[in-house]
């Protein structure tokens, strides 16, 4: 906020505060709540996958307790089967998988389906509406909808025309 600007009731704010910290009070930078020696790294539970997300982006999920499931892994496996020429969205992805309010991990795991083997159709799966939300994670903001009309799917304004009649339901598809 530039100097004289502010209006009734606010004050300026010292460099380095950090006002999201509500009932906590003021932080001052180097004053965060992370445990002591796990650097930029954040840990936390969705639907019984343990998350670790680090400062470098790169995600580790592993199912609680065994260590060998990794969610991104399903769910590369999961859009590998969507036929060409039809659509899903994320969160059908997280439901079939077990983890119904996990749509941006999902999310999370087409941004990084670029270096998956053998290669994931990241192009079939859009938001809830048919938009192609995930189009600036791909080569070029328009090879997303180009993939897509390769496959025979028209799109148009950035959403997928005759998105009911296409979409591509993973727990009715792989009967659940």
């Amino acid at each position: 906020m530039f100097k004289g600007s502010r209006g009734k009731g606010q004050g300026t704010r010292d460099k380095g505060q950090d006002l999201s910290a509500g009932k906590q009070g003021n932080r001052r930078k180097g004053q965060g709540t992370r445990d002591k020696g796990q650097g930029n790294r954040e840990q936390g539970e969705v639907d019984g996958y343990q998350l670790t997300v680090n400062s470098q982006l790169s995600t580790n999920i592993r199912e609680k307790g065994t260590g060998n499931r990794n969610f991104f892994e399903d769910v590369f496996e999961v859009v590998r089967l969507i036929p060409r020429g039809r659509v899903t969205n994320y969160g059908s992805i997280a439901k079939y998988l077990g983890s119904g309010l996990s749509s941006r991990m999902v999310g999370w795991a087409m941004n990084a389906s670029h270096i998956a083997h053998p290669p994931v159709p990241a192009q079939r799966v859009v938001n809830r509406n048919g938009m192609l939300t995930g189009k600036h994670h791909f080569a070029t903001p328009t090879l997303m909808q180009e993939l897509l009309e390769k496959e025979g799917i028209k799109v148009e304004k950035d959403k997928v025309v005759d998105f009911k009649n296409i979409f591509w339901d993973p727990a009715v598809e792989l009967e659940l």
